[in-house]
């Protein structure tokens, strides 16, 4: 069934309204797919029918399950590999160094779905610092969704979901059997602090960021709430920090206090010539 441009734009708006998500003409296919589970579970039957509730309660819990539903949640360990390389072979073994006398470091895992990101970098980490008492490391794990940032916390994942980009050798080092599902080893969990963040809104109060990953998030949002993200994000990260985006984001155009370097087969942003930013 073809969803009516009337319901087209009150699905949009909302989503627009409550997570800066845009949702552009031609993506009714999207909202269909996504909203259709959630009006069969509801008694609705059709999208339509799932409108025509929410019209009526505009400001009640299933406006938020409904963004929750068109919030795209696609992840997976060590997404991407190059990323993660420069990280293991080059950031953290700078800033490791860089950070010698203070034996701390601040990571941002922003928009991260349920999880698969922040432990891939916590995996990372443990394999430069260890478990050296004397380190302390503040890894922060965020996302819209309060059901992802609990899957987060929990750090239970299907076979399904260790089988994407986990290798065996971690998978045996960092996980326990559960049931049918596998865990996160404790030490990483307490690495790892989960935040409930609408990147659209003042930030919470946040430490000052060594390493801030927001990948595979800024698509999804017009041009001056890219613009305002990233000046949030310029606030939050040191000056000799890196910010890493997805493939296919940059700051160009948006944000002149940035600039794209190379660090191995990835491109990462840095502030200018490393100064703080107003």
């Amino acid at each position: 069934m073809t969803l009516a441009a009337t319901d087209f734009d009150y699905i949009s708006t909302m989503v627009h309204d409550r997570s800066a998500i845009v949702l552009e003409p031609g993506k009714e296919y999207l909202i269909e797919a996504r909203l259709l589970p959630l009006a069969r579970e509801r008694g609705a039957g059709t999208v339509a029918g799932l409108v025509h509730e929410l019209r009526r309660t505009p400001s009640g819990p299933l406006r938020d399950l409904v963004v929750e539903a068109m919030t795209t949640n696609e992840t997976s360990f060590f997404r991407d590999a190059h990323p993660f390389a420069a990280l293991s072979d080059h950031i953290l073994p700078e800033l490791v160094e860089a950070r010698i006398s203070v034996r701390s470091l601040n990571i941002w895992s922003a928009a991260c779905s349920s999880g698969q990101e922040p432990y891939s970098i916590a995996m990372l980490v443990h394999d430069i610092v260890g478990t050296d008492p004397e380190w302390r490391v503040r890894l922060i794990a965020s996302d819209l969704s309060p059901a992802m940032v609990a899957r987060t916390r929990a750090g239970l994942y299907s076979q399904f979901e260790v089988n994407r980009g986990m290798p065996a050798s971690r998978l045996v080092r960092h996980f326990r059997r559960q049931g049918l599902e596998w865990q996160i080893e404790e030490s990483l969990m307490r690495m790892v602090e989960t935040r409930v963040i609408n990147l659209d809104e003042s930030l919470p109060r946040m430490p000052v960021m060594d390493i801030i990953f927001l990948r595979n998030v800024l698509i999804y949002f017009d041009t001056s709430t890219k613009r305002q993200i990233l000046a949030q994000v310029r606030r939050v990260i040191r000056p000799d920090g890196y910010l890493v985006l997805g493939g296919a984001e940059t700051t160009l155009n948006l944000d002149d206090a940035f600039e794209r370097v190379q660090v191995g087969h990835a491109s990462v942003y840095r502030l200018r010539d490393g100064k703080a930013q107003p």
